[in-house]
């Protein structure tokens, strides 16, 4: 694609984003379309964000299950860049009228205390450098009309990006089998469904590891303080004001989630967005 195409598709998804509207799939608009491409649409859309005030907080990795790799024909995740304005903290309200389409994910997240620059990351190189970890709620949002999304889509909307919102457990990686810990996702109080870590890429450090790796061989280093969302354990569960979900890993703890009515703000409107509803972006 040419860099006018790239800054194009980037500007159009952006203004999907803080419009709260969506956009017909890339995909059958855009001949050719790469995945290189649609990386490269992602930085630009994602530019835009930081011009607004916002800032790289982290990374999230998507498309882990072989369910969803297989319904958008791809073999390897995908990652997004988290930003300042996408964070809560649990125990506030997440409001739901800011996002178009949103569902929910249930997943395990790192916190780091230390960088780490692959190629030739390993799982013990992230458990130590791994702060905490704590389990957590992404809620993904696609601006592509219905969700008909392939890998190029996903990828240049920032892979899916909404919100996401930690939970206050916390533990070192070394105090639990974070493979065999066992997930329980609660809806409005009833059970939902139950899952293991070991479904994410064969468990959530195998996860940061890919993820190391592939940025490593790009020149994009984790740093300190970045937070790492490792992949949904659940399937994405369509969430609509009034709902509370709660999602407990075995030897961990909890998070839960509320989703008020608020319209809200567009989710990267403001220079402080982040900090406005929660206590740590």
């Amino acid at each position: 694609m040419t860099p006018d195409q790239i800054n194009h598709y980037g500007d159009e998804l952006y203004n999907a984003l803080i419009t709260r509207t969506t956009v017909p799939p890339l995909l059958g608009r855009a001949e050719g379309i790469t995945i290189e491409d649609a990386y490269r649409i992602q930085e630009r859309m994602v530019s835009h964000r930081l011009k607004a005030g916002e800032k790289i907080v982290g990374k999230k990795i998507g498309v882990t299950s072989k369910v969803v790799q297989e319904m958008i024909g791809v073999k390897q995740p995908d990652f997004g860049q988290l930003t300042s304005g996408m964070h809560y903290e649990e125990g506030v309200d997440l409001p739901i009228g800011g996002l178009i389409q949103p569902k929910a994910e249930a997943e395990v997240a790192f916190v780091l205390k230390r960088d780490l620059k692959g190629p030739g990351i390993t799982a013990t190189d992230v458990i130590r450098a791994t702060d905490y970890v704590v389990p957590c709620f992404e809620i993904v949002d696609s601006r592509i009309t219905d969700w008909k999304i392939k890998i190029q889509d996903t990828v240049a909307d920032n892979a899916s990006c909404g919100v996401y919102m930690l939970g206050k457990a916390k533990k070192k990686p070394t105090e639990l089998d974070l493979n065999l810990a066992g997930m329980v996702l609660e809806i409005n109080g009833e059970l939902f469904s139950t899952a293991a870590g070991a479904a994410v890429q064969g468990g959530p450090v195998n996860a940061v590891v890919w993820l190391a790796n592939t940025l490593g061989a790009l020149g994009i280093p984790f740093l300190a303080g970045e937070v790492i969302l490792s992949g949904s354990q659940s399937m994405l569960i369509p969430a609509k004001a009034g709902d509370t979900f709660k999602c407990t890993v075995g030897g961990l703890g909890s998070c839960t989630v509320r989703f008020g009515a608020d319209l809200g703000r567009p989710v990267a409107a403001a220079e402080t967005a982040g900090a406005a509803r929660s206590t740590g972006a």
